[in-house]
């Protein structure tokens, strides 16, 4: 990799992997140290981006509040609010919380977006990764990981990493 003398580094790296998250009961859960153990590879990036994606249209994530747990429960508590269940949604054949789920994935969306800084995701002191999930018997969450961006100097040297800066993919694996 080479930079410049204005600190611009040169030279990309690619890798993507497909991850499950454990089962989650209804509601907002922080997963940041659950996606961080299942993608090791992050630490091979001295700057770049993590582009995380939800593959389901009943569940979502966000960026917010680490810290306190009570702001988790008020979220679901006002998503319930803003999109209740029992009104009189036409698909309603996987259960009256599927539709409100559906609605909910789009107001908070299906992938969030994150800088990389020396090989570790770039949030706020108070931040974390939530999976908001809006079913109430929902199994494991599959979500697609890709990392782009600057190899570090020891990823750059092929014996040492498994992640080769001139691959357009290091890696997809299910």
């Amino acid at each position: 990799m080479a930079s410049s003398s204005r600190g611009i580094q040169i030279g990309s790296a690619w890798f993507q992997r497909k991850i499950n998250l454990r089962p989650q009961h209804r509601g907002v859960h922080l997963v940041t140290e659950e996606i961080l153990k299942q993608i090791p590879e992050i630490s091979q990036f001295s700057v770049g981006l993590c582009h995380i994606q939800i593959l389901h249209t009943s569940a979502s994530l966000a960026i917010n509040e680490s810290w306190d747990p009570n702001v988790r429960d008020d979220m679901e508590m006002m998503l319930n609010k803003i999109v209740p269940e029992g009104l009189p949604y036409r698909h309603s054949c996987e259960g009256p919380d599927d539709m409100p789920a559906h609605v909910k994935a789009c107001f908070l969306g299906s992938s969030i977006t994150v800088p990389i800084t020396e090989g570790k995701l770039n949030l706020g002191t108070w931040q974390g990764i939530w999976l908001c999930e809006h079913r109430n018997q929902a199994g494991s969450r599959k979500l697609v990981i890709t990392l782009n961006g600057s190899p570090n100097s020891s990823a750059s040297d092929c014996n040492r990493s498994p992640m080769s800066p001139s691959s357009p993919m290091a890696s997809l694996s299910s």
